[in-house]
């Protein structure tokens, strides 16, 4: 018996990378698993078959899954694949927005569709995917179910010539703590990974930046990494965290600060002058980059044998 078995879980971006890795070892714990995967580049043009040689590896080991292959960028992609499940397995408990593109460019040169399709799929791609499996939970009092958001350090820090792609990570971290909340009463746990691989859509970063990437280097930091994590938040182990950014990368999880008042004054009446804020920003300022020194200084990694 697997941590997931009987369970139902749906993992978009499948095909490929974390995805796949994912979708492998929640099906060893006995999940019955919905690869979906358009199968197309990473820039999110044209298609593919490659979540039928995922559903064909898992089926190989032992292990049920099936198919999907529509785009999560549209409503009707995620209802598809909401019923895909729902047809297959009679029921759903686990969802993972995984999938994602990338079209990096500076904010001079990025076009208007280069926005939007990025936004599409990651963005819209998460409330497409996930309102049809809350109203499901919600209906039919499904229990101890998963919602397993992607976000990156790109929204979360930001990044150079990502502007795209990090509004929309952004975006899921600030959907993921509100449809927690929805969800709470319906005993759904939503949690958010920042990941930190190296896969077909970063490599070609490092690569750009003159750095080979050898078979040392996915060992040490391929999408594997990412997979425990991900089937655990997903297991009964972890049925009291919710609404929480745990990033992982090379053998590290962290747990990531959320937004929150470090400091303020409020005046007893009036507006503010611009005098007056002449000195008190600037005291929140430094109470901020005090709090960020204290924040780096904690955050340094425990190293577990």
């Amino acid at each position: 018996m697997g941590r997931l078995s009987e369970k139902v879980a749906v993992i978009t971006g499948a095909g490929r990378g974390i995805g796949r890795e994912i979708a492998l070892l929640m099906a060893a714990e006995g999940a019955k698993v919905v690869v979906n995967d358009l199968g197309g580049n990473t820039d999110g043009t044209g298609t593919g078959k490659i979540a039928d040689d995922v559903v064909n590896e898992i089926r190989a080991a032992g292990g049920e899954a099936v198919s999907h292959t529509e785009s999560i960028a549209e409503v009707s992609g995620g209802i598809s694949l909401f019923k895909t499940a729902i047809d297959s397995f009679g029921g759903m408990d686990i969802l993972v927005n995984n999938a994602g593109i990338l079209r990096d460019r500076t904010l001079f040169k990025m076009e208007e569709s280069d926005w939007d399709a990025v936004i599409a799929v990651h963005l819209k791609g998460h409330y497409c995917c996930t309102r049809p499996f809350a109203q499901y939970i919600r209906e039919t009092n499904r229990t101890n179910c998963r919602i397993i958001n992607f976000s990156s350090v790109s929204g979360l820090f930001g990044n150079f010539g990502q502007a795209n792609y990090a509004a929309a990570k952004a975006g899921i971290a600030g959907f993921t703590r509100t449809v927690a909340m929805e969800m709470a009463k319906y005993g759904c746990t939503v949690n958010t990974i920042s990941p930190g691989a190296l896969t077909r859509m970063t490599i070609p970063l490092r690569e750009a930046r003159g750095e080979e990437v050898v078979a040392e280097d996915m060992d040490a930091g391929g999408p594997q990494h990412i997979a425990p994590v991900v089937a655990w938040l997903a297991s009964e182990a972890a049925s009291t965290i919710s609404s929480q950014i745990l990033h992982v990368a090379r053998g590290q999880v962290s747990i990531m600060q959320q937004p929150a008042i470090l400091k303020s004054y409020q005046k007893q009446s009036g507006t503010w002058s611009l005098d007056e804020l002449d000195k008190y920003i600037p005291s929140l300022y430094r109470a901020k980059q005090s709090a960020d020194e204290a924040v780096k200084a904690g955050a340094m990694p425990e190293f577990i044998d």
